[in-house]
């Protein structure tokens, strides 16, 4: 069975990326494994990675289940993270996303469950 998941986003410059990111997460990376890499553990198995991969820039995608929201989406905003409006979706999901520099596409998603 698995022991860690990794999600993996593209960028054309790691420094701006990883600024754009600690703004994100309102912290700086857990780990720097390499020069084109940064590492924020998102959950005790989950991580988002962060890479330098021209090719693939700003094609990724990264969802992230949040408590709240409202809350959520505010918080970002108010750190430079400027997240789209909150919409509703289904069966009480509501959505909210945000492009970082590279035009890759970060979704909160509030009222996540893992059975509908």
């Amino acid at each position: 069975m698995f022991e860690h998941v990794l999600a993996v986003i593209a960028v054309r410059d790691i420094d701006s990326a990883d600024g754009w990111y600690r703004r994100l997460f309102d912290r700086p990376a857990d780990n720097n494994p390499m020069p084109s890499l940064v590492e924020w553990q998102v959950a005790p198995a989950a991580w988002l990675q962060v890479t330098v991969d021209s090719e693939r820039s700003g094609s990724s995608l990264f969802n992230v289940a949040v408590g709240d929201i409202e809350v959520f989406v505010e918080a970002a905003r108010s750190r430079g993270i400027d997240f789209g409006d909150i919409v509703d979706a289904n069966k009480g999901v509501r959505l909210s996303t945000v492009s970082d520099p590279d035009g890759n596409s970060i979704t909160a998603i509030g009222g996540f469950r893992e059975q509908y």
